[in-house]
């Protein structure tokens, strides 16, 4: 594991890891992952303040029934990064909201097994 994937995975014990790193199930998730990372390292926020929104999302969701079996973690993180990078005014929400439909629009159109773009 790098030192810099180190530095940020241990403010996140709940993060799922290997010997190697951070795990993924999916791109998106490792994407997510790197996107938070590159915002933080660019000034964007504090990676404190990331673990302490971070930190309040879980905590919300396991009060509204999140089983906590690590198969919602990664929405967990994007929930946060859309919060954070609209709380800092990086991007307007309704740039994010007019963004969403259009990668879920791309996404219908995309046949079965085709990679998603825009």
């Amino acid at each position: 594991m790098s030192n810099t994937t180190q530095h940020f995975c241990s403010n996140l014990p709940q993060i799922p890891t290997d010997e190697d790193g951070p795990v993924f199930a999916e791109p998106w998730q490792a994407q997510a992952f790197a996107l938070a990372v590159r915002l933080c390292d660019e000034g964007h926020f504090t990676w404190s303040e990331w673990v302490d929104i971070f930190s309040q999302e879980i905590k919300l969701a396991q009060a509204n029934g999140d089983p906590d079996l690590g198969n919602t973690y990664y929405n967990h993180w994007l929930n946060v990064l859309e919060k954070i990078v609209t709380q800092k005014q990086a991007i307007k929400s309704e740039e994010m909201i007019a963004r969403k439909e259009e990668w879920r629009q791309a996404y219908l159109r995309t046949p079965h097994g085709h990679p998603v773009e825009l």
